[in-house]
């Protein structure tokens, strides 16, 4: 059976900055938590940061893999430098894709850690940018397709795709 890593906010978890979560309602996540698929897990959580904290972006909406890549930090709102918590994030979130097999993972849209499609600019002012969270470049990186909480549709045909043996879409 394919495991899929998912964002822990995504499953209810209160692991957000402001301490909440963004729990999904879709059908499909939840019929795959029921087989046993999901892996929840938070990357800002696991890299060390608290709940509650500070919100965070990468500065000058860079990228994640500008943070890989050591040309980028993530600052939070207070002017903390928290970039060794979202790299030891993402760091335990491949291991975790690793260790359970996953090669697919649905992840919280717009995060710094998570992103897929946008990530805010760095200036704490609402605006977001074309690009990925940290997470979200070191798994893709290493060959897990990341979706958002809004292309589970996608994730599905992804999923069916490795089911039958296909390599990728």
């Amino acid at each position: 059976m394919e495991r899929i890593l998912v964002s822990a906010c995504l499953m209810g978890r209160r692991v957000r900055y402001d301490g909440g979560a963004k729990t999904s309602s879709d059908a499909r996540l939840a019929g795959w938590r029921e087989e046993g698929r999901l892996v929840p897990f938070c990357p800002e959580v696991e890299g060390g940061l608290p709940t509650p904290r500070p919100a965070a972006e990468i500065e000058a909406g860079a990228g994640g893999a500008a943070v890989l890549a050591g040309a980028a930090r993530v600052l939070a709102a207070d002017g903390s430098d928290v970039t060794t918590h979202f790299l030891e994030g993402a760091r335990l979130a491949l291991s975790a894709a690793r260790a359970s097999g996953a090669r697919l993972a649905v992840l919280k849209e717009g995060s710094p850690s998570c992103g897929t499609l946008s990530i805010y600019d760095g200036a704490f002012q609402g605006r977001r940018v074309p690009g990925q969270g940290v997470t979200t470049a070191l798994l893709e990186a290493n060959g897990v397709r990341v979706f958002t909480e809004d292309q589970i549709a996608e994730a599905a045909t992804y999923l069916d795709t490795l089911e039958a043996g296909g390599r990728s879409l």
